[in-house]
């Protein structure tokens, strides 16, 4: 049985293209047409609540007008977030507005996706416009597991392929990749008014917000930089056996995810952890280093 392609509506297309910019590959080329469907469906939902919770949707008003919100309320985040959630319950029983939404219900349909992931990414983002900073590395994870962990749990329903432990190595995939972000946009974050540092750490290592504030980092910060890092490092290399866990173009894939947020965090490290001026970005040869090397794990270990 054949299926036709997805057209993506046009004002679904700036959201999409964002895919561009991640750490690691969103749906490459070599899965099967359905699995990249699927996966940018769920990817564009992902995308979408994010510049929700962020302020930044595409000039015009369009997602608002999708989502019944009018112009007096569009910069309002948590109504915004509110009638997107209204939105995605008719995903999943009636008919949805908004073409993102539209988009995602054949993928929730065909892959007996249930609400709960899609929430959780839409309780992070209200989390946001309430919590500004994170006393702790505990707290800081159990925001991922709203903001992060969802996503790879929504991968491995999509591809079939969810077991206990393939939840819990993901999770821990997801969470690291979630902190390496934060650790990239340690200044755009504090733009917002967000600081994704634990403050605990901060202390630990004498770091104010004003420094985090400079044009560049000083020692002080690029210590608690590299602390932070060996973190996410650590929790890639706990959620690594995932990849050997799962066979075919799936292991290519999720070998794709830890082997971005190693080379993310080969970036950082060739920055001098000095992450302040510009966001440290993966280089493609680092990022191909470490996919070889997950693999040749996963091979040994599969």
């Amino acid at each position: 049985m054949t299926r036709s392609r997805q057209v993506r509506p046009a004002s679904s297309r700036t959201t999409l293209d964002k895919a561009t910019d991640e750490n690691f590959p969103v749906a490459p080329f070599f899965l099967p047409r359905a699995w990249r469907d699927d996966l940018m469906a769920v990817y564009g939902y992902a995308r979408l609540v994010d510049d929700i919770g962020d302020g930044d949707l595409a000039p015009g008003g369009a997602d608002a007008r999708h989502l019944g919100v009018g112009p007096e309320r569009a910069g309002d985040r948590l109504a915004m977030l509110d009638a997107f959630e209204a939105d995605l319950e008719r995903v999943f029983d009636g008919a949805p507005r908004h073409p993102l939404l539209r988009a995602l219900q054949p993928t929730v349909r065909r892959c007996g996706l249930t609400p709960e992931p899609f929430t959780g990414l839409i309780e992070a983002n209200r989390q946001d416009q309430l919590v500004r900073r994170y006393e702790t590395y505990d707290d800081l994870v159990a925001y991922c597991e709203l903001s992060a962990n969802p996503v790879g749990r929504l991968v491995l329903a999509i591809t079939g392929t969810t077991t206990p432990e393939r939840v819990r190595r993901s999770d821990a995939v997801c969470t690291a990749l979630q902190i390496v972000e934060h650790l990239q946009d340690v200044a755009e974050d504090l733009g917002r008014d967000r600081i994704y540092l634990p403050a605990e750490d901060m202390k630990r290592f004498h770091v104010t917000e004003d420094d985090l504030a400079r044009p560049t980092a000083g020692a002080s910060v690029r210590a608690l930089i590299a602390f932070e890092a060996s973190r996410a490092r650590a929790l890639l290399h706990d959620g690594t056996p995932l990849v050997g866990s799962v066979h075919g173009r799936l292991r290519l894939l999720l070998a794709g995810f830890t082997a971005g947020g190693l080379a993310a965090l080969d970036a950082i490290a060739a920055a001098g952890f000095d992450v302040l001026p510009n966001p440290p970005k993966p280089t493609k040869p680092s990022l191909m280093r470490h996919a070889g090397t997950v693999l040749l794990r996963a091979r040994r270990e599969g």
